[in-house]
């Protein structure tokens, strides 16, 4: 990186960095190629608990991208494994009364598929932490917070952000990974195929009697699943799909009573369970970019696509994008070629579009099946889950794409960084 007195140059600018933007830099600086990133909070605001209390489901590929990116010796401590997944649907608020919960279920086994876990449950904040640890260690990579970025400009050979701060960064091609709301995808006018769901998102974090034994349960109730996700120690992330029109009213409740109505839907299951730290919801919607690329600028993550909760499976979608794209980038950087050409961003886009889309489009197909109580769908969808259970093979390849270790096309077709290898 270079400064004049008016602006800063690198290869690449990244717009944003939060848990896709982050990751992005510390993969390019891995392959060789120096980039700035800018992002409009303060880094020490982002690692308090109050900030984001939330967890993520981190599959098993992204795990191995963590480890290649030196990111996992700061993470292994905060990471709860996941040996097991059940999901069951359920008729009613008491998933666990044997009168309400459905006769069919079906259980993902670590064990079927080797000896490593599904997954982890890593909370936001202490990701975040592993990703500032590891800056402190790639020179290559620099981090502008806090500023943001007032626009972008965008001509032949590169691309010019000016902050707000007055200063500028110029780089070769711009990546944006600056959330949902994108503010770079919106000044470039790329559009938008979207939808809202009539549900709210509740998150919380439990403390309960008994040990989960890194298994994590979904239900699925009328309103939208429900999901108990194990945290480290004997503490569980809920994440409580609720009807538009009734989650105001179960955020205000009292601490006795949030506490009534989350027993009605946990179950006895891990004994005693109350409810500690902040209440967070968000509402939930489904959205993607009609292109991924222009000229000079690429969307990354959030900025290009944005899914239901429902598996868990939206930062693992983002940082499969950073995988890809920062093969594409580095294998082009060694080659001496130019990193913001049209057909190289246009490689990443044909590598990561289908596979975002189908794995939406069959998120939002899961919503629209388990997210209602009519009587012939929901013998259907219990039906289902028992035949799926009852199919090794079919089971397998289920848990075999969740964790993020085959790719349409095979394992070969994953990034070199899903595959835990260097970039």
């Amino acid at each position: 990186m270079t400064e004049t007195a008016a602006t800063i140059e690198t290869e690449a600018l990244i717009v944003g960095g939060g848990l896709v933007g982050l990751t992005l830099g510390l993969a390019l600086a891995r392959g060789g190629v120096e980039c700035v990133v800018v992002d409009a909070l303060d880094p020490s605001s982002v690692t308090d608990a109050a900030f984001d209390g939330r967890v993520s489901a981190v599959a098993f590929a992204t795990c191995r991208m963590f480890r290649a990116l030196n990111m996992w010796d700061d993470l292994a401590a905060h990471a709860q494994p996941i040996n097991d997944i059940v999901v069951s649907d359920s008729r009613g608020p008491r998933a666990a009364d044997k009168a309400a919960a459905a006769p069919f279920f079906l259980h993902f086994d670590h064990r079927e598929i080797g000896d490593e876990p599904l997954g982890h449950l890593i909370e936001n904040r202490y990701t975040r932490l592993a990703q500032q640890e590891a800056l402190e260690r790639e020179p290559l990579v620099t981090l502008i917070a806090p500023d943001a970025v007032a626009r972008v400009d965008y001509d032949a050979r590169g691309a010019t952000a000016e902050l707000r701060s007055g200063r500028k960064v110029r780089g070769r091609v711009a990546f944006a990974c600056d959330g949902r709301a994108s503010p770079t995808r919106e000044a470039a006018g790329i559009k938008l195929v979207k939808w809202t769901y009539p549900q709210v998102g509740i998150v919380t974090t439990v403390e309960h009697e008994r040990p989960h034994e890194g298994v994590a349960q979904e239900y699925f109730l009328p309103a939208g699943p429900f999901a108990i996700l194990p945290m480290v120690g004997n503490r569980s992330s809920l994440v409580w799909t609720e009807r538009e029109e009734l989650a105001p009213a179960f955020l205000a409740l009292d601490d006795d009573q949030f506490t009534e109505e989350i027993a009605n839907r946990f179950g006895p299951y891990l004994g005693k369970a109350r409810p500690v730290g902040p209440r967070w919801s968000y509402p939930l919607g489904f959205h993607m970019a009609r292109e991924y690329v222009r000229p000079r600028l690429a969307l990354v993550g959030d900025a290009a696509h944005g899914v239901h909760p429902i598996a868990g499976q939206g930062l693992n979608l983002g940082l499969r994008d950073v995988a890809a794209l920062a093969e594409v980038i580095v294998d082009t950087a060694r080659l001496g070629l130019d990193i913001g050409a049209d057909d190289v961003l246009k490689r990443y886009e044909t590598w990561r579009r289908f596979d975002n889309t189908a794995l939406a489009l069959g998120m939002d197909a899961l919503v629209h099946l388990f997210s209602n109580d009519v009587a012939p769908v929901r013998i259907a969808r219990d039906i289902g889950l028992g035949i799926v259970n009852e199919l090794p093979l079919l089971r397998r390849l289920f848990m075999r794409h969740a964790g993020g270790t085959v790719a349409m096309g095979g394992e070969k077709k994953l990034p070199r960084l899903l595959r835990g290898e260097a970039v």
